[in-house]
C-alpha cells in the first residue's frame, strides 16, 4: 500500500520514535488536541471512549498542536502531564505537530489529502478536528470539532462490526 499512515515516522508525547504499524487491523480515532481551548473538555468524552471501546478495537491518538489561538503552548511534558491530570488520558498521545501550512506533518498531509472538510477545503479548521480510520488505513471520514465524541458512537461500531 502505497503512502500508508501505518509507515509515517512518528513522535510519541514521550519522545519514542514509532510509526502506526503497531496498530494496523484496529479503528483509529485520529485528534488534533489542545490544552487550552474551548472543545478542551473532549478529552473526557474520548478518554471515556477509548476505556468503552479499546478491547473491541479502537484506539484514539492525540495530536497536540499550537497553530490555533497558541492554545497549546506548553512542552511535550507539560502537555502530557495536563491530559493525565486533569483528564485521566491513557490514550496514546503524541509529540506536538503542525496539522497546517508549510510545517504540517505527513500525517496529517494524508489525513488532510483522504478526508477534506467542508467544501473540500483541505485545512484544518480547528483543535479537535477527528479522522476515522478503518482496520486497513483507510481514511473513512473527518469529524469537525464541534461533533462531540460521544456522537461518534454508530460510526465507530460499524467499523469495528466490519
Amino acid at each position: 500500500m502505497e503512502n500508508s499512515i501505518y509507515d509515517i515516522p512518528l513522535k510519541k508525547i514521550n519522545g519514542e520514535e514509532v510509526n502506526l504499524e503497531q496498530y494496523k487491523g484496529k479503528v483509529l480515532l485520529i485528534v488534533n488536541t489542545a490544552s487550552k481551548c474551548g472543545f478542551t473538555p473532549q478529552f473526557e468524552g474520548l478518554e471515556k471512549l477509548y476505556n468503552e471501546y479499546v478491547d473491541r478495537g479502537l484506539v484514539i491518538l492525540g495530536f497536540p498542536s499550537n497553530q490555533f489561538l497558541h492554545q497549546d503552548p506548553g512542552s511535550n511534558e507539560e502537555i502530557s502531564e495536563f491530559c493525565s491530570l486533569n483528564y485521566g488520558v491513557t490514550f496514546p498521545m503524541f509529540a506536538k505537530i503542525d496539522v497546517n501550512g508549510d510545517a504540517t506533518h505527513p500525517l496529517y498531509e494524508n489525513l488532510k489529502k483522504s478526508a477534506k472538510g467542508v467544501m473540500g477545503s483541505e485545512k484544518i479548521k480547528w483543535n479537535f478536528t477527528k479522522f476515522l480510520v478503518d482496520k486497513n488505513g483507510n481514511v473513512v471520514k473527518r469529524f469537525p470539532p464541534t461533533t462531540e465524541p460521544s456522537k461518534l458512537v454508530p460510526t465507530i461500531e460499524k467499523l469495528l462490526d466490519q
